[in-house]
């Protein structure tokens, strides 16, 4: 008796261009996706998908644009080096920024992404060539 795999639930193909959230990192029509690009140091909504250059998609929800920010993948979407603004975004998603994490993590001395020192004040750090 020959045995018969289960059939995976058939997906509907997507009609037109397909594109990934850079928060949920899940796919979809670009018609429901936002556009976005970077603009001198800061994140730009492009909802007629018509500025010049490199673009990232979004959902426009606060979830995605939340994640995206967490993971930076504004900036590396775009390969552009450093942070974005991303407060166009917000404006336009009308969402609060996240609070910032200045003194609450793993970021060394002004958010550097170094690791901070495990010395005392009163002992010097010191770091070991190898």
């Amino acid at each position: 008796m020959a045995r018969t795999r289960p059939v995976p639930h058939e997906v509907p193909p997507i009609e037109g261009p397909v594109r990934t959230c850079v928060g949920c990192r899940t796919r979809g029509p670009a018609s429901e996706l936002l556009r976005v690009v970077a603009v001198d140091g800061a994140c730009e909504p492009d909802p007629r998908r018509r500025k010049p250059g490199r673009g990232a998609w979004m959902h426009p929800a606060s979830d995605c644009l939340h994640r995206a920010e967490r993971r930076k993948a504004f900036s590396r979407a775009l390969r552009v080096p450093g942070s974005l603004d991303t407060g166009a975004l917000h404006a336009l998603l009308e969402v609060d920024p996240p609070p910032s994490d200045a003194g609450a993590g793993s970021d060394g001395p002004a958010g550097t992404g170094e690791q901070g020192s495990r010395s005392t004040p009163d002992e010097p750090a010191v770091k070991h060539s190898r």
